[in-house]
């Protein structure tokens, strides 16, 4: 009953922290807007599959953006619980490690979650075709994909000491992860011939399977095999291992705090 009352505890604070952090909620409209609208419409001269606008081809790859940034920096609630002495008195209590990396890291990922959830806000509100079907399908997906990221943000924050350097490592990791993972351009498909090893570094992150996963369920029959980098339930698959891996390691992180 501790356990399951800790895990709710930090969970709940988590959520609280965000939904009370206006210059947060008013920045998750902004960014993603600039990228569908400004950067939707000055390269989507130059694109061309057919049935499909170069919007609603980056629209997954913006969901996927905005998980993964505001996942990541989450992890910066670790450091300031460091800073003003929460942490230590979360890591005293009779709560085990698991449970208190478990409850921040769920809370973290349903915050990242809403974020990604205000992208269909903004992309219905601007036009793009989108089955309320779909959604319904994307959110498990999404879930999914927040919870790995949120994990490296709370790995990364557990191990370092200053929020200069986690501000550092974060940006470059994120910024790899997402120009690498295919959100703004495909991957694969007729007529596209990128370089080698850009398509095998790709292979290794972990994203281009969330971003591709989204994709197969939001386009649809238009994101059709021959531009998929991977069969629905392996992009899964694939997911939910990082998850189980990066999970493992923030809960070790976690357990080496002091």
């Amino acid at each position: 009953m501790t356990e399951i009352r800790g895990f709710y505890t930090l969970w709940l604070r988590e959520i609280k922290r965000f939904l009370r952090d206006r210059t947060r909620l008013i920045s998750m409209f902004i960014q993603p807007l600039l990228w569908l609208v400004i950067f939707g419409a000055g390269f989507g001269v130059r694109f061309a599959i057919p049935g499909l606008s170069y919007q609603q081809v980056i629209f997954p790859g913006i969901v996927g953006q905005t998980l993964l940034f505001t996942s990541m920096f989450m992890g910066i609630s670790v450091l300031w619980d460091k800073e003003f002495g929460f942490m230590k008195e979360i890591l005293v209590s009779p709560v085990s490690r698991f449970t208190i990396f478990l409850g921040k890291m769920v809370g973290d990922s349903t915050s990242s979650f809403l974020q990604g959830i205000m992208v269909f806000v903004i992309g219905i509100a601007i036009g793009i075709s989108i089955d309320p079907v779909t959604v319904i399908y994307a959110l498990p997906i999404m879930v999914l994909i927040t919870f790995g990221l949120v994990s490296i943000g709370l790995t990364i924050a557990s191990l370092i000491g200053t929020l200069e350097s986690f501000g550092a490592i974060q940006t470059f990791i994120n910024l790899p992860l997402f120009f690498l993972s295919g959100a703004l351009f495909p991957l694969k498909g007729p007529g596209i011939n990128l370089p080698s090893w850009l398509t095998t570094v790709a292979a290794w992150n972990p994203l281009t399977y969330g971003v591709d996963a989204l994709r197969n369920v939001i386009l649809g029959k238009a994101w059709t095999p021959a531009l998929q980098i991977q069969p629905l339930w392996i992009d899964i698959g694939i997911v939910a291992l990082f998850d189980l891996i990066m999970m493992a390691i923030g809960t070790w992180a976690f357990s080496k705090m002091k």
